[in-house]
């Protein structure tokens, strides 16, 4: 007779540690606009690894991030979530504690900066992350406080450190030997923008940018991410190939929709022979 027993719960598969353990890239959905669930099984479908839930430029809430994130969790593609700057600690907890699987950190500049977004979001030794149970993560089950330490600073809370910044730069090497920091997220407008190359995706500062980071990435056993460049394939595939990005960033919800609206509308007005007097 087979045991009655409940099955020990266990945190849910990170993808992108998964993938990237395998020498795969983790390919990421951006959410900007949608805090419809039917979003996330979309993004499923298309075939994405993990969700890049934005609450730095959206007006998406913490609720909004909260259904997300548990309808992600439950579908197998795994949700990380931005955070406004200069949002507090207590809203980067609350950011992990409601569901997301990381926490995507804006405007660093120095070390100090990387080390308190690391402190909030993970548990001691690594941080001063406070414990607390009921978690998405582990679909609400109660966990003993050993494994839920162990599993979520391993894989449940991974910290990006977003390098967008020339002051960030100007440090990677530094950040990246932070214990706790798992990801080098180079945010491409910005940092080009602070480097004097935006616009100019080809400039060679810009390449011996990215460079760096992955370096820095690679040297201390970190990943580096890349976000802000599906519009160029090309350097992408450089970034992955040569510079090593494992998590790479695609377009986000109003980009996709606002791109397939517009193709469509094209179609549709192009199959009307001849032209219309009075405009349309």
């Amino acid at each position: 007779m087979p045991s009655l027993t409940p099955s020990q719960p266990s945190l849910l598969q990170n993808n992108l540690l998964t993938l990237s353990a395998r020498n795969k890239i983790c390919t990421a959905f951006g959410i900007k606009i949608s805090a419809d669930t039917s979003i996330v099984h979309i993004a499923k479908a298309a075939g994405y690894d993990s969700l890049f839930i934005d609450l730095e430029h959206t007006a998406l809430t913490i609720k909004d991030a909260n259904q997300l994130c548990i309808a992600a969790i439950s579908s197998g593609i795994t949700p990380f979530v931005r955070v406004p700057h200069q949002c507090g600690d207590g809203f980067m907890q609350r950011v992990l504690d409601v569901g997301a699987m990381g926490v995507i950190v804006p405007h660093i500049h120095t070390v100090d900066d990387a080390k308190r977004a690391i402190r909030i979001s993970k548990y001691p030794p690594l941080g001063k992350r406070s414990i607390s149970a009921g978690f998405p993560h582990f679909e609400f089950a109660p966990v003993q406080t050993a494994q839920l330490v162990e599993e979520m600073n391993a894989s449940g809370s991974t910290v990006f450190i977003m390098i967008e910044t020339a002051d960030a730069l100007e440090n990677v090497e530094h950040i990246a030997a932070l214990p706790g920091c798992d990801v080098l997220l180079v945010g491409s407008n910005d940092l080009a923008m602070e480097i004097g190359t935006l616009g100019d995706w080809d400039a060679p500062d810009f390449f011996a940018a990215l460079e760096r980071v992955g370096k820095a990435a690679t040297q201390h056993g970190k990943l580096m991410g890349i976000a802000g460049l599906y519009h160029r394939p090309d350097i992408l595939e450089r970034v992955i190939n040569e510079f090593g990005a494992r998590w790479i960033v695609g377009a986000q919800d109003v980009g996709l929709l606002l791109q397939g609206g517009k193709a469509n509308s094209e179609l549709l007005r192009s199959l009307q022979k001849g032209s219309i007097k009075n405009g349309r």
